[in-house]
């Protein structure tokens, strides 16, 4: 169930979804609505980037499942070993499953650790929703984040 739940999202991801609607395609009055957050940290060290990170849901709506996209500036190494609930979608993209959140709730942290290709000195991350279990966000401010993480092993949280 969980690996069919990853190969969903990572079809979600490489084919989009609308931004006003966040998995249903119409955004309706009638359609749930969640806020969807994500607030971490991202640290780099010659080539190895680790990121951690909370989602959070400000409600009214719960969420039934949701999965995050996580896109990187450099390009991936080839080989990864990646969380579980997690799914290479891209040479650069990489999404996990958040699971279901309650209104007002917050979800289990998220650790993932990957190997970019050679060793920048600087990589920009950005996170997204990339599906929302059937919910509009109409504050999509809070879930898409950009941090610039420098190769310097310091945290950079956003």
């Amino acid at each position: 169930m969980r690996v069919l739940a990853v190969c969903v999202a990572a079809m979600v991801a490489v084919g989009g979804v609308a931004p006003a609607a966040q998995g249903t395609g119409r955004g309706g009055a009638g359609d749930p609505e969640a806020d969807l957050a994500y607030h971490g940290s991202a640290s780099m060290s010659s080539g190895r980037l680790e990121v951690r990170f909370t989602p959070r849901n400000h409600g009214p709506s719960a969420v039934p499942d949701a999965t995050v996209r996580l896109r990187w500036s450099e390009p991936l190494a080839d080989r990864q070993v990646l969380a579980e609930g997690c799914a290479r979608s891209g040479a650069r993209v990489v999404v996990c499953r958040v699971g279901a959140l309650a209104a007002d709730g917050v979800g289990e942290q998220i650790g993932l650790r990957v190997r970019l290709r050679g060793a920048p000195s600087e990589v920009r991350l950005e996170l997204d929703t990339a599906w929302g279990g059937g919910a509009v966000d109409r504050n999509r401010a809070n879930d898409r984040q950009r941090v610039l993480v420098l190769d310097t092993g310091d945290a950079y949280y956003f």
